[in-house]
Formats: C-alpha cells, structure tokens, sequence
C-alpha cells in the first residue's frame, strides 16, 4: 500500500556545500565519480507526492564545480527515489554534461524495448532497484519483479543497482548469484557499523564479490557510521570490501548528499574524497577504483 505524504510533512534537506575543497590527493585521469543526483530544477521537473525528503535544487554547473575541485573527469548520476520513474531531470543533465557521464535509471514495468534502447543511447547502464524505500514496501525482496528487470535489461548489457540493507538479507549470494546480470550494492552495503562486518548479509555480500557477480560502490560513509568525519568504523567496511574484490569496486560522493539529516553540517566532497586515503592506502589500486574499474562497470572508452 503507497503511503500518501503532504508537503508538510516531508523533511526539506539542506543543500550540499558550495564550495568543494581539493583532497589531499592527486585524483588519477579519468577518474570517475559513480554516485551522484541532480535535483531539479524544481520548477520543470516535479517531485512526486510519495517521496520521503525533499532537496533543493541541485544542478549540473554545480556538479561540475565538485568534479573540477576533486578532478574527475567522468560521473554517472543515478535516478534518485523523489522522481519515481521519470528519469527527465538526469537524461537533461547527462546530454547536457556530454559523453564523459552515464546514468543510472529507474524502469517501470512496462517500458519497452525501444525504450530501452533509447535510454542506453542516452548512456544509461543500469537499473536502479530501491528496498529501503517506502514504497518499495519497507524492506521486502520483490523477486518477481527483479528477476523480470534483469531479462528485460539483459541486452543491453546492464546491471541492476540495489539500494538495500544487505545485513537484512543473509542469502543474497544465492538470490542474487542466479541472475542473468550483474548486481551493485551502493554505500558499501548499507550496514550500519555497529553490526560489524561479521554480520551474516555482509559476508553474503563478500561472497557474492568474490564470485564475480557483483560490484560494490564505496559511498555514503556518513549513512552507516556512527562517528563524525573521518568515519573510522568504517574503515574495516572498506578494507574487506575492496580485499575481497579489488576489480569489482567502484567509488562515489553520493552528492548532493541527500536526506543527510544525521550529518550536518554538510560535509565537503574533498573530506569525502580523503577518505580514501584511509579506505585504499596504495595508490595503484585507487587508481583501480577510482578509473579502471568505473570504465569496465559503466561502458567508458
């Protein structure tokens, strides 16, 4: 059942910080940011009544700004949840940005062929499947629907993204081992740190890495940690993550940081960055994750 929402009640974000830092590090070429949201503008593109958070406009000139402090020079945007599956606000702002980004969208069950065809000459290289939502019906595992996305996206070479909790799911190795494509689990699996990294759906997910199935994106430290920035408990997160699969992770800002009610003031996306430094301490494999491993997973030159 679709829980309905006025305007009064949805949380309004803060915007992100405009005035992103350089890290303290020297950002490879082509490196990629793979998480990001552009929201907005709200006076052409609606957010729909069911969403849980509002953000202000957050738009492309902006982004770029946080891509030239760090020195990126690629981004993939994905489909945040208060568009539902009208993809506009992101198609607009990657055919704006040019080839250097792709997408990440969410499709509605009956989206054809053709459309898909469409949407992957935009650049989109993925499906967006969201369990922590609302209305995704508070944590269930649609396995119908999933396994019907993965055959519809399946000929495009697409992967399914999960934002999920995988500590609510100890099995996902084996639901998710059996799907015809890839799966991506963002914010490092979306466990709270105090559960810790023994917890029964993170070794699932260290075991469905290692089979090769699956990627993982190193973002969104502060929704799973417990401690202000530099987010050490995170670290052992990170550590397992990128041992258990080095060539299968991924790395992103997660700007503009939505819904980060438990993180203000609004971190800067150069703080952000530094993380790494503790995450991936060797500067090749940073090389790895921040350019080789995006241009494999999102189809880049």
């Amino acid at each position: 059942m679709t829980q309905a929402f006025s305007d009064q009640d949805i949380p309004v974000c803060a915007p992100p910080d405009p005035y992103p830092d350089k890290p303290k590090f020297e950002f490879p070429p082509l490196a990629c940011d793979c998480h990001a949201h552009i929201c907005g503008p709200q006076s052409v593109y609606k957010y729909i009544p069911q969403r849980i958070y509002s953000p202000p406009d957050a738009l492309l000139p902006e982004y770029g700004r946080v891509l030239a402090a760090l020195g990126c020079a690629r981004a993939v945007l994905v489909q945040p949840s208060f568009y539902g599956t009208d993809n506009s606000a992101m198609l607009a702002a990657m055919k704006a940005a040019g080839p250097a980004f792709r997408g990440v969208a969410v499709i509605g069950g009956d989206t054809t062929a053709r459309e898909l065809e469409a949407l992957h000459e935009a650049g989109i290289r993925g499906a967006r499947v969201n369990i922590v939502d609302v209305r995704e019906g508070r944590g269930q595992l649609p396995i119908e629907r999933i396994a019907g996305l993965a055959e519809q996206i399946k000929p495009f070479g697409w992967h399914i993204e999960f934002l999920m909790h995988v500590d609510a799911f100890p099995q996902i190795d084996t639901t998710f081992g059996r799907l015809p494509v890839d799966v991506v689990f963002g914010h490092l699996g979306y466990v709270k740190t105090e559960k810790g990294v023994a917890a029964p759906g993170f070794q699932s997910l260290l075991r469905l890495l290692r089979s090769g199935r699956a990627w993982v994106k190193l973002t969104a430290a502060y929704r799973i940690s417990s401690r202000p920035l530099p987010h050490v408990d995170t670290n052992e997160f990170a550590h397992a993550l990128v041992d258990a699969a080095p060539n299968r992770i991924v790395w992103g800002t997660d700007w503009p940081h939505v819904m980060t009610k438990w993180t203000i003031p609004m971190p800067n996306d150069a703080a952000i960055a530094d993380l790494l430094l503790d995450w991936i301490p060797d500067a090749a494999l940073r090389l790895r994750v921040l350019a080789d491993n995006p241009a494999t997973l999102y189809g880049f030159p």
